[in-house]
């Protein structure tokens, strides 16, 4: 685990235990030389970054489909932050999934121009579903394969680095002061609902992102959601820098016909930031079972609709916001590894025979054969997550497609802090699923490259990022 704290709380360190081998008399001095470090301590900074990640026409979208119309600008926007001591970077980028050797390519880039360590770097998507996914091992297994599909080419990849790398280091040069942190919320009506619903046999039926085409799925209750969207807000006295805001669900209207949008998340963000005039990123949280299926039937109505109820969230919660001073910055790592869905040398010759087929399905040879089989060799690599604190306000940053239980599980285990959870990190695990969900059954633990196990390990990693004990 490495932590990030302000020079100020390593200079009282080094000052109380030098004391310690002192009189009185020098005591007194030194506590004098404490004070003059405090009044004289380096202020914690902010720089915010933004850049086009737009892929050109003809290159593909999930997960075969080239791209042909862009609605909107696919964006990569972030903080870097600086404490005096140590340089941390939050990047959200509006695609579909990043994982597997690709996300840790994506942390080193943006790690290199930031001048810090690629742990102290969180990359998340948004996991819209008009937008790229990207993971580069998974793109050789699908060269490689009898009847290749199409893929991110390098020259994109490596193009997007070079413009994020750029941002990132233009972004450093401009780092300002920030003394306050900004916490509210509010509840996001009409958007999130459960996907996994129980029919009254105990079975487990799907609601996927446009149900409500179905009117039995529009009328079925939400189910389980975290009704709120959270609100971070960085300031330099009254003047607000930057807002990160989190929402608990798949931000999905439509998919896989060509089109690139941010969706309905990036439309509100970008709505919102013209009306509040302050820079705003949004992270999607743990969304892996929870959809807006019971109010998107995939029409322009229903996308038009999402986008003002989450505009109206965002600007509520932002009216919600109260102020504490920014005193110092933690960042925690952990690694965590996941467990395999099944024995090794099957689930690779069942993916293997996925990706091989070309009568299988363009969506199942992608996810299904080569992301797993990427995820496979790289097993022995494990994941990392990471958290970032700042007085009582802590950001996690989670990996895959978590289900909501991980971020209700976060913000239990501190009910007296602000806890925002970031999910969709490294995907090369794809769905991380609970143990009663797997024994449950349905489409996320059918879909997911890791098993039985992997609840316990994260969760052990979450109490480790927010500084509890791993047996609480």
């Amino acid at each position: 685990m490495t932590i990030g704290a302000s020079s100020l709380l390593l200079s009282r360190a080094l000052v109380s235990g030098i004391a310690a081998m002192f009189s009185a008399l020098e005591v007194t001095a030194v506590l004098a030389v404490c004070l003059y470090l405090a009044a004289h301590a380096a202020p914690l900074r902010v720089a915010t970054l933004r850049c086009d990640v737009t892929p050109p026409p003809g290159e593909p979208l999930v997960w075969a489909t080239k791209l042909t119309k862009i609605e909107e600008p696919l964006l990569a926007k972030g903080i870097v932050l600086e404490d005096g001591t140590n340089r941390m970077v939050l990047c959200a980028l509006d695609w579909c999934l990043m994982g597997d050797e690709s996300e840790l390519s994506f942390r080193k880039t943006l790690a290199a121009a930031a001048a810090t360590d690629p742990a102290s770097v969180a990359v998340q998507c948004l996991h819209q579903h008009a937008a790229p996914w990207a993971d580069e091992g998974a793109c050789r297994l699908l060269e490689g394969a009898p009847t290749p599909l199409p893929h991110l080419s390098a020259a994109f990849m490596d193009s997007v680095r070079s413009q994020l790398a750029a941002a990132v280091h233009e972004a450093v040069m401009r780092l300002e002061p920030f003394d306050r942190i900004g916490t509210g919320q509010a509840k996001a009506e009409r958007i999130a609902s459960a996907r996994r619903l129980p029919d009254k046999d105990g079975h487990i039926l799907t609601r996927y992102s446009n149900g409500a085409k179905n009117p039995k799925m529009a009328e079925a209750p939400e189910g389980p959601i975290d009704p709120y969207l959270k609100t971070i807000t960085l300031a330099h006295g009254d003047k607000p820098l930057v807002r990160l805001h989190y929402y608990a669900t798949h931000p999905q209207t439509f998919c896989c016909d060509g089109r690139a949008s941010s969706d309905f998340v990036g439309l509100a963000r970008e709505a919102v930031e013209q009306q509040d005039k302050v820079f705003q990123i949004y992270f999607t949280g743990c969304a892996g079972d929870v959809t807006a299926g019971k109010y998107n039937d995939g029409s322009p109505q229903a996308l038009a609709g999402l986008t003002q109820r989450l505009k109206t969230a965002m600007l509520a919660s932002i009216a919600d916001t109260h102020y504490a001073p920014a005193e110092h910055l933690v960042w925690r790592t952990q690694t965590v590894a996941l467990p395999l869905r099944g024995e090794r040398e099957k689930v690779a010759a069942e993916s293997r025979a996925w990706l091989d087929n070309p009568k299988q399905t363009d969506g199942l040879r992608v996810y299904e054969g080569a992301m797993r089989l990427a995820f496979i060799e790289r097993i022995d690599r494990p994941i990392e997550v990471s958290s970032l604190q700042i007085g009582k306000v802590r950001i996690l940053h989670l990996p895959g497609e978590p289900m909501l239980e991980f971020q209700l599980f976060a913000q239990q285990a501190r009910p007296s802090d602000f806890v925002a959870v970031a999910g969709y990190g490294d995907c090369g695990c794809a769905y991380i699923c609970t143990d009663q969900a797997i024994a449950e059954g349905g489409y996320e633990p059918n879909a997911s490259n890791v098993g039985k196990g992997s609840e316990a390990a994260l969760k052990k990693a979450i109490q480790a990022l927010l500084g509890q004990s791993a047996t609480r």
